[in-house]
């Protein structure tokens, strides 16, 4: 694994993940919604933003994450690996919950000084609504994307629990202890 690219629902924790990556791996971490967010929620120009996100790619060693379909065949092209975060939708409810109330109630700062408002919250810009409108495609999307000639050079690692997750960086883990000591 050289080049991860970490893919699920929105709230389903990919920035988590591909930090938590990247700082085990020594590597950069790419965040998607970083290079696509201009200010005032502002999306950036298209080619601007494919741009930025060949940019990001091109390094030899990253991880990135983000759900876009306009750079998907610009990071899935230079990946090797997908690790597709497929939690149910009340554990991405939750958590998507939780990080939005954060969001709003401490004023955190996002990509380009943007922040989470309620009465964003409570508009047609929800990420709740995103979040629900989203998920069932993505469930359905996901394995026959998979499947295409151009991304069958993935290896594909499928996560649908947060349990799955801490065992797999657990796993991870042990085979690199057993690599430093030489087993």
């Amino acid at each position: 694994m050289q080049r991860i690219s970490v893919v699920g629902t929105s709230g389903s924790g990919k920035t988590t993940l591909a930090r938590d990556l990247a700082q085990r791996m020594g590597v950069a971490h790419i965040e998607l919604d970083a290079l696509h967010w201009e200010p005032n929620w502002q999306e950036a120009p298209l080619d601007v933003f494919r741009a930025r996100v060949a940019a990001a790619v091109a390094a030899e060693t990253w991880a990135a994450d983000g759900n876009y379909s306009a750079v998907r065949d610009l990071v899935w092209a230079r990946a090797d690996t997908v690790v597709w975060l497929d939690f149910t939708l009340g554990i991405i409810l939750w958590r998507l919950l939780g990080r939005t109330l954060r969001r709003v109630l401490c004023r955190e700062k996002l990509w380009s000084g943007n922040r989470e408002t309620l009465a964003a919250q409570l508009s047609r810009d929800s990420i709740i609504l995103w979040a629900l409108r989203t998920y069932q495609r993505r469930r359905r999307e996901y394995p026959l994307l998979f499947l295409q000639p151009a991304y069958r050079h993935l290896h594909v690692i499928h996560l649908r629990t947060p349990a799955a997750v801490r065992a797999w960086l657990d796993e991870l883990r042990r085979m690199n202890a057993a690599r430093a000591s030489g087993k």
